[in-house]
């Protein structure tokens, strides 16, 4: 400590021969305050600006990274929701429709059996002149019937009259 003493005031001694104090009291100016500091500590090694930059990079690409990996899975939470949704809607008019089409064949298949069974205008006027021809066929019966019947009445009539005539002998 003794020659680090030394050698500051033989520097100092050096500089007040070079330079001219402001001071003007003798006192102040040889006076020599020595404070106990230490040993020096060694110097820190600096980061420096490349691995610096490095690290801030990969820092923040990773959050960055991070932070649109859970916003592209919440996008895709949410558009398969809507995916499911419009999935189970699907489902459920095509069940509806599944229905219709089934009603309308039973509908057709039962149109189709009333077709087979109506009776065409053809057919219709057929059976009216078949109809018109039995009218006719029972007219001309009960005609040949009704002179039948108007004969006999003739008959009984002419028989009541000779026996009312000519009185029964037993």
């Amino acid at each position: 400590m003794a020659a680090s003493l030394r050698t500051l005031t033989a520097a100092r001694a050096a500089l007040r021969t070079n330079t001219r104090s402001f001071s003007t009291s003798h006192i102040v100016r040889e006076e020599v305050v020595v404070a106990n500091v230490g040993e020096p500590t060694p110097p820190k090694k600096p980061v420096g600006a490349v691995r610096g930059g490095i690290v801030g990079f990969l820092a923040g690409f990773s959050l960055a990274a991070s932070l649109a990996a859970y916003n592209l899975l919440e996008q895709y939470n949410t558009a398969s929701a809507a995916l499911q949704a419009s999935v189970d809607e699907l489902k459920q008019s095509t069940e509806q429709i599944s229905a219709h089409i089934r009603r309308i064949e039973a509908v057709e298949k039962e149109q189709k059996a009333l077709a087979d069974k109506t009776a065409l205008k053809d057919d219709l006027s057929r059976l009216r002149d078949e109809v018109k021809k039995v009218y006719d066929g029972l007219h001309v019966e009960f005609l040949d019937l009704r002179s039948h019947v108007w004969g006999m009445q003739q008959d009984v009539h002419a028989l009541s009259k000779k026996d009312t005539a000519s009185a029964v002998r037993i």
